[in-house]
């Protein structure tokens, strides 16, 4: 068995088409269009390149796109000073605080600040309340990216064991409560789950986000398992790279040629053989993140024209 790709490339591509048709569109009717700002503290560097990435997709878009540059010594309390006069901007439908925040700030207190109809990364407590209890709301970006993946793909869900390697609050808990809303049957996996690789074994539907370089191993695919990989890692020692892709020459003229090379949480070429989808790194869930970002972002822009 060679597993399907489950592109993410081609099918956020899709959406994000569809989200400036609708931007069009609804700048046509109101004369205004949605608008994004991304609250950037210090100069992390893959922090820097991920807002960028955003930024051109947005204005792609047609979404209005800045970045709110604040200092690496700004306190919590001056991004929270921050996040508030973004609130009250009229202008802004989405506020997206990049993280991780500078040391000492209490990241938890800055999203909690977020006016939880601008929280288009859908971190504030009121929003994961919606989605646990099942109340209409903006969804969290990589969660609702890999659901729309499996979807645009016509994977089955209804009835399906599905597994959950990780349970942080950004990807494995409310990717767990949108799999019971899609009536599969869910288990959250996690680094003190005894027998790990059995338990992802009985999965239809396998999605790790364990942030570990090529963690699941063959022993943790069920043959025709559909694998979602949310890890992305930057590798730079040629024995890591060789540890998950073997002798793979590409892989090794990339990592001489560019100084690293990227991988998930995956161990590519064993659950390619076992699974009957498989989503690649780069390629596949980091795309769905960002096209849902800018739909959340026109669904807010929405919300707030209504009211007016």
């Amino acid at each position: 068995m060679t597993a399907r790709r489950l592109d993410g490339t081609a099918t956020a591509r899709a959406i994000r088409d569809e989200v400036a048709r609708e931007v069009g569109a609804l700048r046509a009717r109101t004369g205004r269009a949605p608008g994004l700002t991304v609250v950037l503290a210090g100069d992390h560097a893959a922090s820097a390149t991920y807002v960028r990435g955003k930024e051109a997709a947005a204005r792609e878009a047609g979404i209005v796109s800045e970045v709110m540059r604040l200092p690496g010594t700004a306190t919590e309390a001056e991004i929270v000073g921050a996040v508030r006069r973004l609130n009250a901007d009229e202008g802004v439908h989405g506020i997206l605080v990049q993280l991780p925040l500078p040391k000492g700030v209490d990241e938890r207190r800055v999203l909690a600040a977020i006016d939880p109809e601008k929280d288009v990364d859908a971190f504030h407590p009121v929003n994961a309340g919606r989605l646990l209890v099942g109340m209409p709301g903006v969804l969290p970006c990589t969660p609702a990216g890999i659901l729309e993946l499996l979807k645009r793909h016509e994977i089955p869900l209804e009835g399906r064991r599905a597994v959950v390697l990780g349970r942080s609050n950004i990807v494995g808990k409310p990717m767990a409560l949108l799999l019971l809303r899609e009536n599969c049957t869910v288990t959250i996996a996690h680094s003190r789950t005894p027998d790990v690789a059995r338990v992802a074994a009985e999965a239809d539907i396998l999605v790790a986000a364990v942030g570990k370089p090529g963690f699941v191993r063959g022993a943790f695919v069920k043959p025709g398992a559909v694998v979602v990989d949310v890890g992305i890692h930057s590798l730079t020692d040629e024995a890591q790279v060789r540890a998950i892709f073997g002798d793979d020459e590409a892989k090794l003229r990339a990592l001489r040629e560019r100084g690293s090379v990227l991988c998930g949480d995956v161990h590519p070429a064993e659950a390619a053989a076992k699974a009957s989808w498989l989503s690649p790194v780069p390629g596949g869930v980091g795309p769905m993140t960002i096209a849902i970002l800018l739909r959340n972002t026109l669904e807010a822009a929405r919300r707030c024209f209504a009211s007016a």
